[in-house]
């Protein structure tokens, strides 16, 4: 089996705190509580369907605990980028954690605003493969990304 590259790495961090962050909202489990289960029972953990992929922990720490940190501030962004008859808590929660995590990379320079894009809008075509929630996802990101890091859209 060859080592994962760094890209395969950072997407897995990114779906593993996608889950971890709907996980923690839907049981009402805390932050240390799901990422200790993830690495220890998901992060590279081998099953009878094989092995689940290995991924940037330092990447799923920072995103889990900066959307816990941030969420207020995310969610205000995310709330502006959607209709005003649909805030956040009114969406789907797969949805409200996907924005939540992308809004705790966008709260951070580490990563440029149209790569957190592309990578979440990715993960929306796999948990929606047929809707059109990814097209939904690119647009609200773009609002969120915008009001979070301005300068990153040169006018």
């Amino acid at each position: 089996m060859t080592k994962p590259d760094r890209r395969a790495l950072s997407s897995a961090a990114r779906l593993y705190a996608v889950q971890a962050l709907f996980q923690m909202e839907a049981a009402g489990q805390s932050a240390d509580r799901v990422m200790r289960e993830f690495r220890t029972y998901r992060i590279g953990a081998e099953e009878e369907e094989g092995t689940q992929p290995e991924a940037d922990e330092t990447l799923f720490t920072r995103i889990v605990d900066d959307a816990v940190m941030w969420q207020s501030r995310i969610d205000r962004a995310t709330d502006r980028g959607l209709v005003a008859k649909w805030p956040i808590d009114r969406i789907d929660p797969v949805l409200r954690a996907l924005f939540r995590a992308a809004g705790a990379e966008l709260s951070t320079p580490k990563t440029p605003a149209k790569v957190v894009i592309t990578e979440y809008v990715r993960l929306a075509e796999s948990f929606f493969p047929e809707g059109r929630e990814p097209k939904f996802v690119n647009a609200v990101l773009d609002h969120v990304a915008r009001d979070l890091r301005p300068d990153a859209f040169p006018a």
